[in-house]
């Protein structure tokens, strides 16, 4: 396994993709007035444009921009702006995403493995090319360089059996105490083995709106203190559907030759999100509402937003790769020597 790490510095800002994003990249770079709430609300709540907007509000509470001001994660304006945002996109996901009643009814729904599967990893582990793998991580890296930051922002919102069982799988995500092991660093090094940039935020630009919404999704549950339930929900649906989906990627690197790092991060994910499953389901959801009762719908509806974006996400990709195309904005990737598309 390599041990390449990830290049930890700010990213540039990306490009624009409309009158929001880069009325938010002014006000980064310039000081520029935002725009009214009214044009906000207009906006497509999953369009390039929102989802970019939102993507650069929520990145100040990370790692930043390169030449940004780091006291405007706090600016005053950018937060109403992105409360506007939020409000929006939180509103076409209560529309649009499934509705379960109880958690035990959203869950159920993850637990069945289809035999004729057509996810993205079920392609992938058929049929997939290196070309498609590549795309993938190159999206993923948005995801996979920050995997469990955002989930650590409820541990301070949790107590009891949910903080313990949660920190006992952020402990395992973040390494179990060795740097090396950290699992961010291991996608780095998959990064690596597919040719690709392993710098933080490198991939933005061509990253396209389905995935931005997924990223943007677990800042804006891990952001709230009102949304802890919700965050919950998210994390449970990350953790109950890695292990059977990992284990098809990791064939599918296997059976494509991607390399020795790219296999090991997917056959790390099958045994212990295996276990983490347990560890979510039994001492964080159901410590969660043995405190907080109320808090059944929130993480529900956490679960069911996972679920909706990721499955947009997914008829976006195979949506392209099935016609010949790229998934990422522009033009694709490079494709390295020896790796023909």
């Amino acid at each position: 396994m390599s041990d390449t790490a990830t290049d930890l510095r700010a990213p540039a800002l990306p490009k624009p993709r409309g009158a929001l994003s880069e009325a938010v990249a002014g006000r980064l770079t310039e000081g520029t007035p935002l725009p009214a709430a009214p044009v906000a609300t207009m906006a497509d709540p999953y369009g390039d444009d929102l989802q970019l907007a939102l993507y650069l509000c929520y990145e100040l509470h990370y790692r930043g921009f390169a030449g940004v001001d780091p006291d405007l994660e706090w600016d005053p304006d950018l937060l109403g702006l992105r409360r506007v945002l939020e409000s929006r996109f939180l509103t076409a996901l209560r529309r649009d995403a499934p509705r379960h009643r109880t958690v035990d009814e959203a869950v159920a729904g993850l637990l069945v493995e289809p035999v004729h599967g057509a996810s993205v990893s079920h392609y992938l582990r058929r049929e997939g090319e290196l070309w498609q793998l590549r795309e993938l991580a190159a999206q993923r890296s948005l995801y996979h360089l920050k995997e469990a930051d955002p989930h650590a922002w409820v541990l301070p919102r949790l107590w009891g059996r949910a903080k313990a069982g949660m920190a006992a799988v952020e402990f395992d995500e973040y390494g179990g105490g060795r740097a090396d092991r950290i699992h961010a660093r291991l996608f780095a090094a998959l990064m690596a083995d597919l040719g690709l940039d392993t710098a933080y935020g490198r991939y933005l630009d061509p990253a396209p709106a389905p995935m931005l919404a997924v990223v943007n999704l677990m800042s804006l549950f891990g952001l709230h203190r009102a949304l802890r339930g919700c965050l919950v929900g998210h994390f449970a649906t990350v953790e109950i559907t890695s292990s059977p989906a990992s284990r098809r990627m990791a064939e599918a690197m296997r059976r494509t030759g991607a390399g020795p790092a790219a296999e090991f991060f997917y056959d790390e994910h099958v045994e212990a999100d295996a276990v983490h499953e347990q560890v979510v389901r039994r001492e964080v959801i159901a410590g969660l509402l043995d405190e907080e009762p109320s808090l059944e719908a929130d993480v529900a509806f956490g679960i069911d937003a996972t679920v909706h974006l990721d499955e947009r996400l997914e008829h976006h990709l195979l949506a392209a790769w099935r016609d010949g195309r790229t998934s990422l904005r522009g033009d694709g990737l490079a494709v390295p020597a020896g790796q023909g598309h």
